[in-house]
């Protein structure tokens, strides 16, 4: 028996399974059309988390700071000066370990014992700044700093007949809901454990106002703040002399005229009050 196989030259009714090359770009638009509304909703998701990290981070490191405060009879730890709360000074330098090993500093500060031994609260979960050790990128350990009008020994320079607070009775003016105890500061501005707010020309004399240390504003703008009475706040910075370009690696000029910052005014309220 023989079988018999019929053979068919293709035709114009016959479908191609692939795509064409006009089907594929239209697709791959799409997909970037669609990337691009996506990539900056998750973008801003994150930085929100970020924030809300941060947020609870600041009040960890206000309930270690009322564990010093009850344990030392209402005296408030130091910002700067003799015994202050957090030794070392931050920079690039490879060959400086206060800015990579938690053992330098962070592990001896006076608050250590009240946070739970843990260093991560110590850094803004946004602050992405390394130094290059050995070849090898570490992070650095520390973003946030203390109000230089609590306890220090040279912030009067930066307002003289301002109050310097010694004790947790004197905030009596703007009150604990009202001052701030820690921030985060930029990477390009953080050096000691102190965050200066000047207060030169407070409050009626704008043309005086000056920007001496600069605040974090890994939040979409903003940056993260620690109150007296426990409560954390994101503030979101207005001005853009606020939040000048960064200086990768290196550090701003500080100590800078800023006349009429809306920012700095902000902070000044919340820092301290005429004697």
């Amino acid at each position: 028996m023989t079988q018999s196989f019929s053979r068919r030259t293709p035709g114009a009714g016959d479908r191609n399974p692939g795509f064409t090359l006009i089907e594929l770009l239209v697709v791959i638009a799409i997909i970037a059309i669609l990337a691009g509304m996506l990539l900056p909703a998750l973008s801003k998701a994150k930085a929100k988390a970020q924030g809300i990290l941060c947020m609870g981070n600041g009040r960890q490191m206000m309930l270690a700071w009322r564990f010093y405060v009850d344990d030392n009879a209402e005296k408030l730890p130091p910002s700067y000066g003799p015994n202050q709360w957090v030794n070392g000074n931050l920079d690039f330098n490879p060959g400086n370990p206060s800015n990579w090993d938690v053992t330098q500093d962070i592990e001896k500060s006076l608050l250590w014992q009240y946070c739970g031994n843990s260093a991560a609260i110590w850094k803004c979960p946004a602050d992405r700044s390394t130094v290059t050790v050995n070849g090898t990128a570490q992070p650095r350990v520390r973003s946030i700093s203390m109000n230089a009008w609590f306890n220090s020994t040279d912030v009067e320079a930066f307002g003289p007949g301002f109050r310097v607070y010694y004790k947790s009775s004197d905030l009596v003016e703007p009150g604990p809901t009202g001052t701030w105890v820690f921030i985060d500061e930029r990477e390009d501005s953080i050096n000691d454990g102190e965050f200066c707010v000047g207060m030169t020309g407070y409050p009626d004399a704008p043309p005086s106002w000056r920007i001496v240390d600069y605040p974090a504003s890994y939040h979409n703008g903003a940056a993260g703040l620690s109150f007296a009475d426990g409560h954390s706040e994101i503030k979101k910075w207005v001005d853009p002399r606020t939040m000048p370009a960064l200086v990768k690696g290196g550090e701003l000029k500080l100590n800078v005229s800023s006349p009429n910052n809306m920012d700095m005014l902000w902070l000044m309220d919340r820092s301290t009050r005429k004697r």
